[in-house]
C-alpha cells in the first residue's frame, strides 16, 4: 500500500516502534499532516487486529473514513469503515473503523476487552470534549486490569503532551511538523450595532478581493452560518455551509474541490478534525459554541463563548496550508491579548449527568478510580449522581438494569426514561415524537401544536426530526395511545405545573418555581408537564417556552404524592397534614394534635416579644435586670429582644400555648423571674429597686430605660438630701420638677446643685409659684411634697 506523501509519513516508524516498545505513545501534529488518515492504515497494515480510531464528531468521523478508503481506492465499508450515530458501514473485512468517542464509550461499557481490536488511537485529543475524557479514562482502566496488550495512541494537533504521556504510562511523545507558508493577519471588529455575521459577511468580500483561493470563514453555529449565506450574495464564489446538523451528502459536497472559488462557512468542525482544501483566507468570527447546561430545557446545551488564542491560532493556521494566507480575525487587535491561552476542557463546565450514569455502569459511581486528565467537579457529579436516583437509574449509587438500558440508548437520561417508560405507556412512535421533539427544541409553545407542525412541515428541521424518530421508535419498543404530556413529565418529572388561583396564567412547578404561559401560547389548562421555562433577571416569574396540557391523575401517576404533616407560622400557627405534589399541594385537612412549639418560636422571632402579655410590672422588671446585666454583669443576665429570642425555651414555658391567642396570655413578667440568678436575685430591690424614697418620704418610681437610672421627682420633696443616690453604684439622674412638675433642672451632682445652679432655678420659679417654699439654703431646708406651706 502506498501512503500519500504527507508529512506524517517521516515519523510514521517511530510511532510502529513505539507503539511495540510501550503500548502507548502521543503523537503531536498540525492539521493537514496527515495523522487522522495515514497514521491507522499503516497501523493496520503492519500488525493485525482492527485499528479503531475515535472522533470527537460525526461529521470527522465519516469524512476521515471517506478519505482512507478513497487512499485504498475503496469504498467505505470495506477496509475503512465508520459509526457513528444513526448510522453504519462497516463489514467482516473491515480492518480501520472510525467511530465517534460516545460511541466507543458504550462499546467499551459493553464489553470491555474490546475483543479483536489492537489499537485504538484517540484523535484530536486537545479539544477537551467530555466523551472523549472519559474514554480515554476507561481505555486506561482496561490497560491496567483487562488488556495489557491494548495499545493506545492519542494525536492531537496542539495538546500538553507531558501531561498526556504522563496519563500514558510516560508514552513516548512522537512529533510530526509540516511545512506552512507564511499567515499575515488583519482585525476587522464589528462596526458599533453590527452583528457578528454582518461583519463575517464584510470580512469574507475583503478577503475574496484581496487575494486568491477559498475561503474557509469560522461562525459559531448553524443560525450564525445561514445569516451570514443570507448576507453573501456572489455570483461568481459558492457559499457553502458545513456543520454537524447537515446530512451527509451536504457535508462530503462542502468539502470536495471545486472548479469556482468558494467560501466554506463552517462550525468549529473544521477547526483540527476536517482537511479542506484549497483555502488561502480564513476569516475568524473569535466565537464558538460550547457545552454548558440549558437552564431552559434543563437538558445539556450550548452556550457562545470567545475562543482561546490556541484555537484563533489554529484556524487561522489553515491559510497557511497551501501556500502564503491571510487571516481576519473579527476583533480588536489589543483584545487578541485578552483571550484565555487554552480552551476550558467541557468536563469542568457541561451538566454530568449523562457521564455519571457511564461511571455508575463503570462501577465507579464517583470516579475515584480512575486516571483522569482533569477528574470532574464535585458538585456537577453530585447533581447529576442525584438526578440518577430521581429517574430510577441508579440505587444507592449503584446502576439499576433500568439505567443500563438508560445508558444504551445514548441519550441524556432526562430523555432515556421517557422514552422508555413513554414506549410502554403510549407506544415507540409517541414516545419517540416527543423525546426527538425535547431533544431538538421547538419553536412553538404548545407541544402537541408543535408535534402536528414537524408531522406536516418538509423543512430541514422537520426532516431531521422525522430521522430521529424513525431512529429512537427502532430502540424501543411498545404500543399504546399519544400522550405527549405524560413523554414530558417522564423527562423533566420537578416540572409538573398547576395554575395558580387568579387571573394571570401562572404555574407553581414541582420543583418550586412559578412561571407564566406567554401570550397567545394556545395553551389553556390547569395542569401543565413543561419541557422548557426561561427566568429572565428582574421578573418575578418564569417564561413556559415549551408545555403539554395535563391533568392531576397523570401528575400523580408520574411524580407521585407525599402525604407530610406541616406546621409553619404564618401569621399564626398553621398546622395541618398535606397532600403534595413536590412544592404543589393537592389537599390538606387540619391536624389538632400536633406539635406546635417550633411555629410559636418561629412567630415569636418574626413578630417579636410583643405578642406576650406584657404588663407594667413585667416591662419595669426586665428593665430593672437590663440594668444590672449592663453595670453590673454577671450573674445578671442579658435580656434583650435578640438574647432572649435566641433561647426562648430557656425561660418561657410554651406548653400550654397552640395559638397566636395564647401567646398574649403568657405572662412575660412570670417567665422572666426563671431568669433572675440565685441567691442574688434577693438583692434585687437593694441593687435595683422600683422606687426609691426620697427625703418627703415619698417613694418615686426609678426610669432604668436610659444608661443612667433617672429619678423624677418635685424639687420641694428633695431639700436636706445632700447627697446623690446611687444605685449599683451608678449615681442617678435627678429630674427636679417644678410644683407643675415641669422639669426645672437635670442633675447627677445634688451639692454641686444646691451650691450652684439652685439660685437661678429659685429666681425663676418664686414668683410664678409664690405659694411653695423656696428656702435660700435647700440643703437644710425640710422636704415638702404639698402643694402649699403648712404651718
Amino acid at each position: 500500500m502506498k501512503l500519500p506523501d504527507l508529512p506524517v509519513r517521516a515519523v510514521l516508524p517511530e510511532v510502529l516502534s513505539a507503539l511495540d516498545d510501550h503500548g502507548t505513545a502521543v503523537l503531536v501534529a498540525p492539521p493537514g499532516t496527515g495523522k487522522t488518515t495515514l497514521v491507522p492504515l499503516a497501523l493496520a497494515s503492519a500488525g493485525s487486529g482492527r485499528i479503531v480510531v475515535a472522533e470527537p464528531r460525526r461529521l470527522a468521523a465519516r469524512a476521515a473514513a471517506a478519505r482512507m478508503a478513497a487512499i485504498l481506492g475503496e469504498p467505505v465499508g470495506e477496509t475503512v469503515g465508520y459509526a457513528v450515530r444513526g448510522d453504519r458501514k462497516v463489514s467482516a473485512r473491515t480492518r480501520v473503523e472510525v467511530v465517534t468517542s460516545g460511541l466507543l464509550v458504550r462499546r467499551v461499557q459493553g464489553d470491555p476487552e474490546l475483543p479483536g481490536v489492537s489499537t485504538v488511537l484517540l484523535d484530536e485529543c486537545h479539544e477537551r470534549h467530555l466523551d472523549a475524557d472519559l474514554l480515554l479514562a476507561l481505555l486506561l482502566d482496561v490497560r491496567a486490569g483487562l488488556r495489557d496488550d491494548l495499545r493506545l495512541l492519542a494525536t492531537s494537533a496542539t495538546v500538553a503532551s507531558g501531561r498526556l504521556s504522563t496519563l500514558l504510562g510516560d508514552a513516548p511523545v512522537l512529533t510530526a511538523t509540516a511545512p506552512t507558508y507564511p499567515v499575515s493577519f488583519s482585525y476587522l471588529p464589528p462596526a458599533r450595532g453590527e452583528r457578528i455575521e454582518a461583519c463575517v459577511a464584510r470580512a469574507v468580500r475583503t478577503a475574496l478581493s484581496s487575494g486568491e483561493g477559498d475561503v474557509l470563514a469560522f461562525l459559531p453555529g448553524a443560525g450564525e452560518i445561514a445569516r451570514t449565506a443570507g448576507l453573501l450574495s456572489l455570483s461568481d464564489v459558492d457559499v457553502l455551509p458545513l456543520h454537524g446538523r447537515l446530512s451527509a451528502a451536504h457535508q462530503d459536497d462542502a468539502l470536495r474541490p471545486r472548479s469556482r472559488r468558494r467560501v466554506v462557512l463552517a462550525t468549529a468542525v473544521a477547526e483540527s478534525s476536517l482537511t479542506v482544501p484549497g483555502v488561502r483566507a480564513v476569516v475568524d468570527s473569535g466565537l464558538a459554541r460550547v457545552p454548558r447546561v440549558d437552564h431552559r430545557r434543563g437538558l445539556p446545551g450550548l452556550a457562545t463563548v470567545r475562543v482561546s488564542a490556541a484555537v484563533a491560532t489554529q484556524r487561522s493556521g489553515r491559510a497557511g496550508r497551501e501556500g502564503p494566507g491571510r487571516a481576519y480575525r473579527c476583533w480588536a487587535s489589543h483584545e487578541q491579548a485578552l483571550l484565555p491561552a487554552y480552551p476550558e476542557p467541557e468536563i469542568r463546565t457541561a451538566e454530568l449527568a449523562r457521564l455519571a450514569l457511564e461511571l455508575a455502569c463503570w462501577a465507579t459511581p464517583d470516579g475515584s478510580g480512575l486516571a483522569w486528565w482533569d477528574p470532574p467537579g464535585e458538585g456537577a457529579l453530585a447533581a447529576g449522581r442525584a438526578l440518577l436516583e430521581t429517574l430510577g437509574a441508579t440505587a444507592d449509587g449503584v446502576v439499576t438494569e433500568r439505567g443500563r438500558r438508560m445508558a444504551g440508548l445514548g441519550l441524556h437520561p432526562r430523555l432515556a426514561r421517557a422514552l422508555l417508560d413513554g414506549a410502554s405507556e403510549v407506544g415507540a412512535r409517541n414516545a419517540a415524537e416527543v423525546v426527538a421533539l425535547l431533544d431538538a427544541g421547538a419553536k412553538l409553545t404548545d407541544v402537541e401544536a408543535e408535534l402536528r407542525r414537524l408531522r406536516s412541515a418538509g423543512d430541514k428541521p422537520a426532516r431531521r426530526w422525522k430521522r430521529e424518530v424513525q431512529r429512537l421508535s427502532k430502540l424501543v419498543a411498545g404500543a399504546g395511545k399519544q400522550d405527549p404530556a405524560l413523554v414530558v413529565a417522564l423527562a423533566h418529572p420537578e416540572r409538573l405545573a398547576r395554575r395558580r388561583p387568579g387571573g394571570a396564567p401562572v404555574y407553581l412547578m414541582a420543583g418550586g418555581t412559578a412561571a407564566e404561559l406567554p401570550p397567545g401560547s394556545g395553551l389553556d389548562a390547569e395542569w401543565l408537564a413543561v419541557a422548557e421555562a426561561t427566568r429572565d433577571p428582574g421578573r418575578v416569574h418564569g417564561t413556559i417556552r415549551l408545555a403539554a396540557a395535563a391533568d392531576e391523575r397523570l401528575a400523580t401517576r408520574v411524580a407521585g404524592v407525599s402525604e407530610v404533616d406541616e406546621v409553619s407560622w404564618d401569621g399564626d400557627v398553621v398546622a395541618q397534614r398535606v397532600r403534595k405534589l413536590g412544592a404543589i399541594t393537592l389537599s390538606s385537612k387540619p391536624l389538632p394534635d400536633a406539635d406546635v412549639h417550633d411555629a410559636l418560636v418561629t412567630g415569636l422571632r418574626e413578630n417579636g416579644l410583643g405578642l406576650l402579655k406584657w404588663s407594667q410590672d413585667a416591662t419595669r422588671l426586665r428593665e430593672r435586670m437590663a440594668f444590672l446585666h449592663r453595670v453590673v454583669g454577671a450573674p445578671w443576665p442579658a435580656v434583650d429582644d435578640t438574647t432572649l429570642l435566641s433561647d426562648v425555651d430557656r425561660w418561657l414555658d410554651l406548653s400550654g400555648a397552640r395559638r397566636k391567642a395564647d401567646l398574649a396570655n403568657l405572662n412575660a413578667g412570670t417567665a422572666l423571674k426563671a431568669l433572675l440568678p440565685w441567691p442574688e436575685a434577693a438583692k434585687l430591690d437593694d441593687l435595683a429597686p422600683d422606687r426609691l424614697e426620697v427625703p418627703s418620704g415619698s417613694h418615686i418610681r426609678v426610669d432604668y430605660r436610659g444608661d443612667q437610672p433617672v429619678l423624677a421627682v418635685k424639687l420641694q420633696e428633695t431639700f436636706g438630701w445632700t447627697e446623690t443616690p446611687t444605685l449599683a453604684g451608678v449615681p442617678v439622674v435627678l429630674h427636679l420638677l417644678s410644683p407643675a412638675g415641669r422639669p426645672a433642672a437635670i442633675t447627677a451632682d445634688l451639692a454641686g446643685f444646691w451650691a450652684g445652679g439652685y439660685q437661678a432655678v429659685r429666681a425663676d420659679l418664686r414668683g410664678r409659684y409664690p405659694k411653695h417654699p423656696w428656702p435660700e439654703d435647700p440643703a437644710t431646708a425640710a422636704p415638702t411634697r404639698h402643694t402649699r406651706r403648712r404651718t
